[in-house]
Parts: structure tokens; sequence; C-alpha cells
């Protein structure tokens, strides 16, 4: 949520923080800016809207300097408007971005108001600037400055600042929401919520610890942890080409990001099976002492990760048999939880970064067994604070709507499974019998895709609807879950999810003609008990359409559209059927003509509460 772009450099940077924050329209956002110092005085520019709407504006009035800050903003505090849009400054001499909300603004904005401070926003960031802005006032440096206010607030933020008091100089603060540093090549540095923002500058980046304050110039980087500290953090390579960013030639980055799937799936799994098995020390040198001491797993996540943890739950008790509990992150942190002794905490994220994951895992960590995190973004906050990780290997996903972070997920869980099974009366034979069907997935993957068209002219069915209920059994509900989230996303369909059985309890009162139902229904041992199901709403007049095994158990007639998925290993049934609803979901909102790859009131990376 939100985007900071900054930058120190020999030269000018205001097309570099353009294309900065063109680079991060994919985190959500409703207005952008940026402020410059051009030699004589800090010069701003901001509007509402589109980062186009910025680039037109910076058409008419360049912005010269090579000392700047940008800000795609999202509306927390104050309505979305230029008055409220970052940077915020203080007098004409101090300019700030922020991501992240300060929990304790209102006590502080009473304080600068008493002390006749002047506000122009209805914004918590705005307090930030003028808190920098007093501490200047009182002698500070830029840097103390900034330590000093840090020190005041409560909550979370990212933070990039400049002033005319130190012309040359771009200081930096994280707590709770990611920054990183862009190391430049000679002569110029840059800070950004997102190694993508600079990319097209920089390959190389330090990431900043929790408390962190950094100071930047054109030719150092020094920083100071939360004591106050001068500390070193390890300088790291992007791991995957700028061209993992651009769409190529797909319509939208959400087609672009489905039809990875195959590959990226291999990625997920490269280095990680072998000769039928698990090669369990990709989870780290300590992970097989710490997987021996495992009695229980309690999964936290948050949207789409959270439906994978819910089906990976079905996979460790089948597989496992050990208890597993599954809970949205943002109801956990904030209720008395018990874990019992020999709980191993699951963390799922994309980013890495979500706000209410971190929080639950800070909370507990000191009573579990231990920590492991299932993730997108080797660097991100969740991945240093875990025990052991388990990257996706993804690469980036720009959409906001995820489709290949949530596939790679069930593969990263599936082979967490199987490390745990082992332990629990997996028998070798069936573990090389999964690792065999992870293998061949990337080929059924590529089979789903080929249905493409057919799902196309399906999804014409939903272009007049406003309503719509997902249904299925036992692994494929939480994929039936994933479904109804995607078309709610990109579409704005109202969509709900049920587990078929639950029909008669409720949601059969809403079945009609006007409603669609979508269902999941794989040819295993829930059909005939699903079938079932689907009579009861052809019974309603409903209209019905189903995504059957390649055994066409359930046969097409008026009022049932039918189309076969390839067979696969059950077990893997949830990955395989994702496809095809990520494929109606897309075509329904092009059919709409909503935004697909940036859908309203939505960000990608959900680092608030």
């Amino acid at each position: 949520m939100c985007g900071i772009v900054g930058a120190v450099s020999q030269r000018p940077v205001s097309e570099i923080l353009l294309e900065g924050l063109r680079r991060l329209e994919y985190r959500g956002y409703d207005s952008a800016g940026m402020a410059l110092w051009d030699g004589a005085e800090i010069q701003r520019l901001r509007r509402a809207g589109k980062v186009q709407a910025l680039a037109d504006a910076l058409d008419e009035q360049s912005l010269p300097g090579g000392l700047g800050v940008a800000h795609t903003r999202w509306a927390t505090h104050g309505k979305p408007n230029e008055c409220n849009a970052h940077p915020h400054m203080s007098g004409d001499g101090l300019a700030l971005v922020h991501n992240g909300i300060i929990d304790n603004f209102e006590p502080l904005k009473a304080e600068l108001l008493a002390q006749g401070v002047k506000f122009s926003s209805d914004t918590d960031s705005e307090v930030v600037a003028h808190l920098v802005a007093r501490e200047l006032s009182a002698g500070h440096g830029l840097r103390q400055a900034v330590q000093q206010v840090v020190a005041l607030l409560d909550g979370a933020f990212a933070l990039g600042v400049i002033s005319a008091d130190a012309p040359d100089q771009l200081v930096a603060a994280r707590k709770g929401s990611p920054l990183v540093v862009g190391v430049g090549l000679g002569g110029e540095n840059f800070i950004a919520s997102d190694q993508l923002a600079l990319l097209q500058v920089t390959d190389r980046f330090m990431f900043l610890e929790e408390g962190d304050v950094a100071s930047l110039t054109t030719d150092t980087i020094e920083v100071w942890n939360a004591a106050g500290e001068v500390v070193e953090h390890d300088v790291v390579r992007y791991e995957h080409g700028s061209a993992a960013a651009d769409k190529g030639e797909f319509k939208h980055y959400m087609l672009k990001e489905i039809y990875e799937q195959p590959d990226v799936v291999e990625q997920t799994l490269a280095g990680r099976i072998a000769g039928g098995r698990l090669l369990e020390q990709a989870f780290g040198a300590q992970a097989s002492e710490l997987f021996d001491q495992v009695r229980q797993v309690q999964i936290v996540a948050c949207g789409t990760s959270y439906h994978a943890g819910m089906i990976a739950k079905y996979w460790l008790e089948d597989l496992a048999g050990i208890p597993c509990h599954v809970e949205v992150a943002s109801e956990f942190r904030y209720r008395k939880v018990v874990l019992p002794e020999g709980t191993l905490l699951l963390t799922i994220s994309q980013s890495g970064e979500t706000a209410d994951t971190l929080a639950a895992l800070r909370e507990v960590k000191p009573r579990v067994l231990g920590c492991l995190a299932i993730c997108n973004v080797p660097g991100s906050s969740l991945v240093r604070e875990s025990d052991l990780s388990l990257m996706t290997n993804a690469g980036p996903e720009i959409g906001v709507a995820s489709t290949k972070a949530f596939t790679t997920q069930l593969v990263a869980l599936m082979l967490t499974v199987l490390a745990l099974g082992r332990r629990h009366g997996l028998m070798a034979e069936r573990e090389q019998e999964i690792v065999m069907a992870l293998e061949g997935l990337s080929a059924k993957l590529r089979a789903a895709l080929e249905m493409d068209a057919d799902i196309q002219q399906m999804a014409q069915a939903f272009a007049e609807k406003n309503h719509a209920l997902f249904l299925g059994r036992g692994t494929l509900y939480p994929v039936a879950m994933e479904g109804a989230l995607k078309l709610k996303e990109i579409s704005y369909i109202h969509a709900e999810s049920y587990p078929a059985g639950e029909l008669k309890h409720g949601p059969l009162a809403l079945v009609d003609k006007d409603m669609p139902v979508v269902t999941v229904a794989p040819d295993n041992g829930m059909l005939d008990k699903l079938k079932a199901n689907l009579q009861e709403v052809r019974a309603r007049g409903g209209e019905l359409f189903v995504f059957a095994g390649n055994s066409h158990s359930v046969q097409a007639e008026e009022g049932v559209a039918v189309l076969a998925v390839p067979e696969i290993e059950a077990l893997l049934e949830p990955v395989l059927y994702t496809l095809p609803l990520q494929l109606l979901s897309y075509h329904v909102a092009v059919l709409k003509g909503t935004d697909v790859d940036q859908p309203r009131n939505l960000a990608k990376s959900v680092t608030v509460e």
C-alpha cells in the first residue's frame, strides 16, 4: 500500500522518481506527487488520480534537481485529493513522504497546534513533517532530527525526508513498513518501498531493519539501528531480471502471471526434490532438528494466503496426522491464543510485509517451538524474523489479484507437509508418488491453460450478473473461496463461497436464474455427494457452471455448462482447479471493463491494519 521512491544523485532525478512511481502503481493508490531540491528551494508537484496525471503536470512544470522524494498514496487519513497527497511539507524547507499509519498522531497534532503550527492536510503524515522541522529548529541535523521524531511515533511507518538545511542528504527510516536502499553504481543512491521501483537504475539493494534510520548522500550510505548504534547491512543483488516486471505480449499483468504458473511452479520445486524425495535442507540448516519436535502446526495468514493455509490443513492432517489450526492474522493477533507445546507457527505471505501477519509472528514467537515463513520475497521482514523460510520463487507479481503467488504457495506448503509427514508415518513410497505428481504438475497446468478459449466463452454468461455462488467440497472448498475472491476483486461482482453440503443451511434461498453457481467437481470420493448438491441447485432454477474431472461424471444439459479439467493426483487438485477459476474471473472483468490489474480500493501489499 502506498509507494515511496527517493534519490540523491549527481544527475537530475525527476524522471527516475516518476518511473519508480509507475513501477509501484500495482500497490494501489489514489494520488501521486514528488518534491525536489533545485539548488535554491524545494519544489513540489502533486496530483490526485493516476501517476499519468503527475507525468502530464511535469511536462508543463519541470522539477530540476538531484535530490528528491516521490510517493503514491492510498488514503487512510483524509480524502483522496491533492491536498492530502504526498509529499508533505513543513514551510518551504522540508519535504517528507510516509507509508503506514501513525497511531498517536492526534495527541502529537494537538501539541503542534498549541505551538502555533498550521496544517494544510487531514493526514497523519503531515504531523511527522512538522515534528522533524521542529527538531531542525532546535539545532539538530537532519538525521538526528528524524531519529528524535521516530522515538515519538507509535504505529507503522517508512519515511523519506529531504531538507533545504541538508541539500546533499536523503534520510530514511522504517518501522513496520518496508523500505529498501538502492545502492547506486557511482554518484547516486536511492530508497524505495520495493526493489521493482529501482530496477531501472540499480540491481543492488540493502534491506533496512526494524527501527533503522539511514542517511544517504551521493557517495555514502550510513545506517543507525533503534538503539542509535551504527550498523552495517549486506548488499544483495536482485534475483530476477527486469523483464519480469513487464507485461510482454499480454494485455494485463494478471493474464501474464496466470500463464507463468507452469514455469514458476518448476522454480518452486527446483533444487528441493530429487530421486523421488524431498530435499529437506531446502528449509535451512536447522530445519530437521526443529521438524523432529513439531507436534502441532498453527497457520496464520491473510486473504489469498489464508486460503492456501486452509488447503494445507487438509494435507497436514491427512498425510502427517498432526493437528493443524488456520486463522486469519487480523483475528489471531487480537485474541488470547493457546499454543500447546511443540507448536510450529507457519506464516504465509506473498510480500512478507503483511502487517497483521507480521504482528502475529512477533506476538507469539517467544511462545512457540519455531517459526516457518512461506514467502515470495527473500529480504522481507517476515523471512528475516522467522527461524526458517521457504521461498516460493514466483518472481514479481504485479497484478493486485494474486495468481501465481497462490499456486506456488500451495506447492511450497506441500513440500512442508512432506517434511513433517515423513516424521509421522508417511511412507517413503507415498512420498515418492507425491513427488512424481509434483514433477508432472507443470504439464497439467499447461493443459489447463488450454481451456482458456472455452472459459472466455463461458464468461459471457456472467457479464450482466451482479451475484455469484461458488461451491466445493474437501480441499476444493478453499479453492471455491479463492475463486469467489478473485471474481469480486476484479469484476466487482458480489460472490460468495460455501461448502456444497451447506446449501440447505441458507445459501439455497439465494439461488435463482440470476445467481450463477460455479462448482469445482473433480472425480474424487466427494463427487457423488457434490452431484446431489448440484441437483438441489437445478431444482431451484439455478444455472450451473461446473469444472469437472475428465471422466465427465457431471453431464452437460440445459442450464448446466461443464468444462473438463485434466486428471491429476487427488492431493494436487487444488492447484490445478485454481487456474480455470482465475481465467474465469479475468475474462469476466475484461467484459465488464474494470481495471484488472489495479482494482478499485485495493492494494497489493497490505502493510497497514
